[in-house]
């Protein structure tokens, strides 16, 4: 499994102040938003692009474009669409399924209760969507959702993520590829991210 940490002056600091419980909804959207955008240059990365010829105001060149089908971004609902403004902001084409999946609290066990995925994933990077890798299983049950329906290009995006969930997708998806801001240092009792920033739906679409 492939993991990149975010090591970018700007990352830190807005990720710093996401993290800070005094940041207001607005400023919160906003930061994510941003952040957001540093996650998904270095995510995309990886997408492979052919030579083409084209033709400048002064003169023929060869340019470089992307070669496979749009991506697909699936956010995992909801806190994942708090990413996909950034995405749509580098990938304006990209197609946009969804996983409706929430966590039970008292077993801390992924519930799954929607997908609805583009056409031919097979053929198509798969960015999954999710701000918070905390224990690894609702992350884990999405990227198998993804597999079940064709992906096999699969990069996982996350704003932190803990050491716990980590070790869940080594285990279970050694073929992920993980962008992630920050790995955090563990989780709590009750499974949410230590020093983390919260809960990131709740903070995002202000239900704290």
């Amino acid at each position: 499994m492939q993991i990149v940490i975010l090591d970018h002056p700007l990352a830190h600091h807005k990720l710093a102040l996401l993290r800070d419980r005094r940041t207001p909804v607005m400023l919160f959207r906003d930061l994510t938003v941003e952040l957001g955008l540093l996650l998904a240059v270095e995510a995309t990365r990886n997408l492979s692009t052919e030579g083409r010829e084209l033709e400048t105001p002064l003169e023929k060149m060869s340019g470089r474009v992307l070669t496979k089908l749009d991506p697909a971004l699936v956010p995992v609902l909801r806190a994942g669409l708090g990413l996909v403004p950034s995405f749509l902001k580098l990938l304006p084409t990209a197609k946009v399924g969804h996983i409706g999946m929430y966590r039970d609290h008292a077993s801390l066990k992924p519930v799954p209760y929607y997908r609805n995925f583009p056409p031919m994933l097979e053929a198509r990077a798969i960015y999954l969507l999710d701000p918070m890798l905390a224990t690894g299983g609702s992350a884990s049950e999405a990227i198998q959702e993804v597999k079940d329906a064709g992906a096999k290009d699969i990069t996982l995006v996350s704003i932190i993520a803990a050491p716990e969930g980590l070790a869940r997708l080594e285990r279970d998806h050694p073929d992920l590829r993980i962008v992630v801001g920050a790995v955090d240092r563990g989780l709590n009792e009750k499974g949410y991210i230590l020093p983390g920033l919260g809960d990131a739906g709740d903070r995002i679409f202000g239900t704290v």
